[in-house]
Protein backbone atom coordinates (compact mmCIF):
# COMPACT_ATOMS: atom_id res chain seq x y z
CA UNK A 1 0.00 0.00 0.00
CA UNK A 2 1.42 3.47 -0.87
CA UNK A 3 1.39 6.22 0.85
CA UNK A 4 -0.69 8.16 -1.56
CA UNK A 5 -3.42 5.63 -1.62
CA UNK A 6 -6.85 6.43 -0.29
CA UNK A 7 -6.72 4.49 2.27
CA UNK A 8 -3.54 4.94 3.67
CA UNK A 9 -4.51 8.40 4.83
CA UNK A 10 -7.83 7.52 6.50
CA UNK A 11 -8.40 7.86 9.96
CA UNK A 12 -8.49 3.96 10.45
CA UNK A 13 -5.15 3.46 8.64
CA UNK A 14 -3.79 5.76 10.88
CA UNK A 15 -5.28 4.41 13.91
CA UNK A 16 -7.32 7.29 15.23
CA UNK A 17 -10.60 7.29 17.15
CA UNK A 18 -13.35 9.00 15.83
CA UNK A 19 -13.65 12.59 16.63
CA UNK A 20 -17.45 13.51 18.19
CA UNK A 21 -18.51 16.98 17.29
CA UNK A 22 -20.57 19.60 19.57
CA UNK A 23 -23.59 18.98 17.87
CA UNK A 24 -23.47 15.64 17.97
CA UNK A 25 -23.07 15.76 22.04
CA UNK A 26 -25.97 18.54 21.80
CA UNK A 27 -28.70 16.55 19.46
CA UNK A 28 -27.50 13.04 22.08
CA UNK A 29 -28.05 15.64 25.30
CA UNK A 30 -31.43 16.89 23.61
CA UNK A 31 -32.70 13.32 23.07
CA UNK A 32 -31.47 12.15 26.66
CA UNK A 33 -33.62 15.25 28.11
CA UNK A 34 -36.52 14.76 26.16
CA UNK A 35 -36.47 10.90 26.71
CA UNK A 36 -36.52 11.62 30.88
CA UNK A 37 -39.08 14.14 30.62
CA UNK A 38 -41.42 11.70 29.01
CA UNK A 39 -40.25 8.99 31.20
CA UNK A 40 -41.29 11.10 34.15
CA UNK A 41 -44.96 11.83 32.36
CA UNK A 42 -45.36 8.90 31.76
CA UNK A 43 -44.40 7.11 35.25
CA UNK A 44 -44.43 9.49 38.07
CA UNK A 45 -46.82 12.53 37.03
CA UNK A 46 -50.18 12.29 39.65
CA UNK A 47 -48.05 9.36 41.22
CA UNK A 48 -45.75 10.40 44.26
CA UNK A 49 -44.87 13.51 42.85
CA UNK A 50 -46.96 16.11 41.05
CA UNK A 51 -45.68 19.05 38.89
CA UNK A 52 -48.98 20.21 36.97
CA UNK A 53 -52.77 20.45 39.18
CA UNK A 54 -55.40 18.04 38.00
CA UNK A 55 -55.40 15.02 36.63
CA UNK A 56 -55.00 15.43 32.81
CA UNK A 57 -51.64 14.39 32.28
CA UNK A 58 -52.46 11.21 34.16
CA UNK A 59 -55.21 10.19 32.30
CA UNK A 60 -53.47 11.47 29.16
CA UNK A 61 -51.08 8.98 29.25
CA UNK A 62 -52.70 6.54 31.51
CA UNK A 63 -52.88 3.32 28.96
CA UNK A 64 -48.60 3.86 28.45
CA UNK A 65 -48.25 4.23 31.96
CA UNK A 66 -49.65 0.67 32.47
CA UNK A 67 -47.88 -0.69 29.15
CA UNK A 68 -44.51 0.58 30.71
CA UNK A 69 -45.77 -1.74 33.69
CA UNK A 70 -45.99 1.41 36.27
CA UNK A 71 -48.85 1.01 38.56
CA UNK A 72 -51.08 3.76 39.29
CA UNK A 73 -53.93 2.36 40.99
Amino acid sequence: MSVSSPSAITGQALGRTRVFHVREWVAAAAALALAGVLLYLAGFEQGAVALFEGTTIHEFVHDARHALGFPCH
